[in-house]
């Protein structure tokens, strides 16, 4: 009698070891994969940073482009205006002429 209860204790003692190891590389296995998740995890936020970085970038490459189209736009206009009062001028002037 108490050698079948010793052998369940032990039987039990070596299902429970196996068991304990079996958690064991099941807990190694899962901190490798946590590891690796990590290092996406901070390889995916750098990416993200280095693109919002791009995108600043970006923004402002097209803020100035904009800009300096305006000022072609503008600096067009004023060309025109310019010129239309040139015209003016040298009517104005013939017609001075004419009166003389």
């Amino acid at each position: 009698m108490l050698s079948q209860q010793l052998t369940k204790v032990l039987d039990k003692t070596s299902k429970l070891i196996e068991l304990c190891l079996s958690l064991q590389e099941e807990n190694d296995l899962l901190k490798l994969e946590n590891q690796s998740l990590n290092v996406a995890l901070r390889a995916s936020r750098d990416k993200t940073l280095e693109l919002e970085d791009k995108v600043k970038a970006l923004s402002v490459a097209r803020s100035l482009e904009a800009a300096e189209t305006e000022n072609v736009t503008i600096n067009e206009k004023t060309l025109d205006t310019k010129k239309k009062i040139d015209d003016f001028v040298r009517e104005i002037d013939k017609c001075i002429t004419l009166l003389k």
